[in-house]
């Protein structure tokens, strides 16, 4: 049974590390994040001068970075001075727009966000990084359903969100889990009708984006025809880049999603520009439609990061 949460308490800490915000360069970007990330996560803030929501955003983080007293480093990216090199890391993060900050943990990317938050959630952001709250039992269920669903029990994830639901009608994020398993079992008629049950002003809660960008995916596979044949191509032409392609989209409506990324991360290595950059442009919007934490998003994105950073 789902219970209810408590809110941690606490004030502001009366010291911190003096080593927790630091301006970021390209030369120093491998060192003060990749390396530093590996003993303590760390939150790269991408901004600029000329961007209002940087300005807004970026106190209220330092202020909760410095609260957290050591559990989570803070690195600022100008990308108005880095320009090339923020280009690379936004193409393999699938960065958008900023401000954004991507959380890295032991090397890696693992979660982030975009625009201006408020200190509220940019602090439970951090706790939930750093490990100093634990998860309410929503947060809890929610997790779970997420890894029974990973695992290919639709049924128990179901019952899952379906009990989050029942507390939190409003819920968007078990609302687009519960889509997102329509989906995964062909039912697309039944994920829309999941989508149709968001409230109009929650219609395009970005918890909800995954699952109708995995309905248009599923729905661009089944014109493609079988998967055989479109491998039978790969393996008579490697360099026939729009089989390659199209085999990604089939794989991945199969949920064969690191076949899928791996397809079109060879497509980026033999040819980037193929397609005005179409190949990592999908493979961006995979990750965005599995999420962030999935086992396919994060090999993707590592294999991604190899290929474009070497």
């Amino acid at each position: 049974m789902l219970s209810d949460a408590m809110n941690p308490g606490g004030g502001l800490p009366e010291s911190a590390p003096a080593d927790l915000i630091k301006d970021a360069t390209t030369a120093s970007f491998r060192e003060d994040v990749i390396a530093a990330s590996m003993r303590t996560p760390v939150l790269v803030d991408f901004w600029a001068p000329w961007c209002g929501p940087c300005k807004q955003l970026t106190p209220v983080l330092e202020k909760a970075v410095r609260a957290a007293k050591g559990k989570v480093k803070l690195v600022k990216m100008n990308i108005d001075e880095h320009p090339a090199y923020f280009q690379q890391i936004s193409q393999a993060l699938g960065v958008q727009s900023i401000p954004a900050v991507i959380a890295f943990v032991q090397g890696q990317p693992v979660d982030g966000f975009m625009g201006a938050q408020p200190e509220s959630q940019i602090k439970a952001f951090i706790d939930k990084l750093s490990g100093a709250a634990g998860p309410s039992p929503i947060e809890q269920a929610l997790e779970e359903a997420a890894t029974r669903a990973a695992a290919g029990d639709a049924q128990g994830a179901a019952e899952l969100f379906a009990a989050v639901l029942q507390r939190e009608p409003d819920n968007m994020v078990a609302l687009g889990g519960m889509a997102k398993l329509h989906v995964d079992m062909g039912d697309l008629e039944g994920a829309e009708r999941v989508l149709a049950m968001a409230p109009p002003e929650k219609a395009q809660d970005p918890a909800l984006s995954p699952a109708r960008l995995a309905i248009e995916l599923a729905r661009q596979a089944a014109a493609l025809g079988d998967a055989a044949e479109l491998e039978a191509r790969v393996a008579a032409d490697p360099d026939d880049h729009q089989a390659r392609f199209d085999l990604a989209l089939a794989l991945n409506a199969r949920n064969a999603r690191v076949r899928a990324a791996e397809a079109l991360v060879e497509i980026v290595r033999r040819d980037r520009s193929w397609n005005e950059d179409g190949a990592r442009k999908q493979l961006v919007e995979f990750f965005e439609a599995w999420g962030p934490k999935d086992e396919a998003t994060l090999a993707g994105r590592r294999k991604l990061s190899s290929v474009l950073f070497r």
